[in-house]
């Protein structure tokens, strides 16, 4: 390390790559200081995506309250396209890396971005409400301001599948008992509750939190930014992903595709006509 110090090409070589999260050299590794041989058995897998992330050990509450929320969005069944696509992989001869990777990229902004954009619309409603506004104020302004945007479906309300996702309410529940706590604030969820309430009356029937709203609250109560909720979702439901990757990889099958080789699509271009004679 001394070298570096005196070397400025070695030290110009240091920084290029320069990081405040891991110290390594040979017989060193420190996650943000903290030694990786102190850290095992002692810290979480919850707590040690909170460390690297955020820079420090989260208390217990808080890392008890992001592992509920990593949990509940593990998985949610093949006809969601990145698992569809995991077990279309795994029949390609791939190994799980591959078809990881297959399905982590296309958890996009219509396929897993809800939760940061829900994360996000939460927050526009907490600014109003820091600059005066009352929390009915903020709700009735921002979704105004969403459907100005062209906003149709509000990210973290309804689901296709769900007419009550079964992850929201509970995660919400827990919410309140971190709150009563004092883990968080449990500002997020009066104001996911809020939306909720707002969105009933305006088209007179509940549109209830999904799951994507619900772990967004939860990533909001807790401090993260924005942008990290669709990250901590890429690696939620990368558990389900291996695991289906895993199973379809012991089926034998090959070549799998969307739908069975029986069921041809619908094809509805011109009908069958003569190729044009060359002049």
């Amino acid at each position: 390390m001394s070298d570096q110090n005196h070397d400025p090409t070695i030290a110009a070589d240091a920084a290029w790559w320069a990081t405040g999260i891991i110290e390594m050299e040979p017989g060193v590794i420190r996650y943000r200081g903290y030694p990786v041989e102190e850290l095992i058995g002692r810290v979480s897998f919850a707590q040690m995506i909170w460390l690297l992330l955020r820079g420090e050990l989260p208390g217990k509450d808080e890392a008890e309250l992001l592992d509920i929320a990593l949990m509940s969005a593990v998985d949610h069944g093949p006809q969601a396209p990145s698992i569809a696509i995991a077990r279309m992989a795994a029949t390609c001869g791939v190994g799980l890396n591959n078809a990881m990777a297959s399905a982590v990229n296309v958890l996009g902004d219509v396929h897993g971005g809800a939760g940061e954009q829900a994360m996000t619309f939460f927050q526009a409603v907490a600014a109003r409400c820091d600059a005066g506004a009352s929390l009915e104020e903020a709700v009735e302004a921002e979704l105004a301001a969403f459907a100005a945007a062209g906003g149709r479906f509000l990210p973290g309300f309804g689901h296709r599948f769900h007419p009550i996702d079964p992850r929201a309410p509970r995660l919400l529940e827990m919410v309140d008992v971190y709150a009563k706590k004092g883990a968080v604030s449990g500002r997020f969820a009066a104001i996911g509750r809020a939306v909720e309430n707002h969105l009933a009356a305006e088209k007179g029937k509940r549109i209830p939190m999904n799951i994507d709203g619900a772990t967004a609250v939860i990533y909001a109560e807790l401090g993260f930014p924005a942008p990290l909720a669709r990250g901590l979702f890429c690696l939620s439901r990368s558990v389900g992903i291996l695991a289906h990757a895993w199973e379809e990889s012991q089926s034998g099958l090959r070549n799998k595709g969307p739908i069975p080789r029986e069921r041809l699509w619908r094809y509805d271009g011109p009908a069958k006509r003569p190729l044009p004679e060359a002049d």
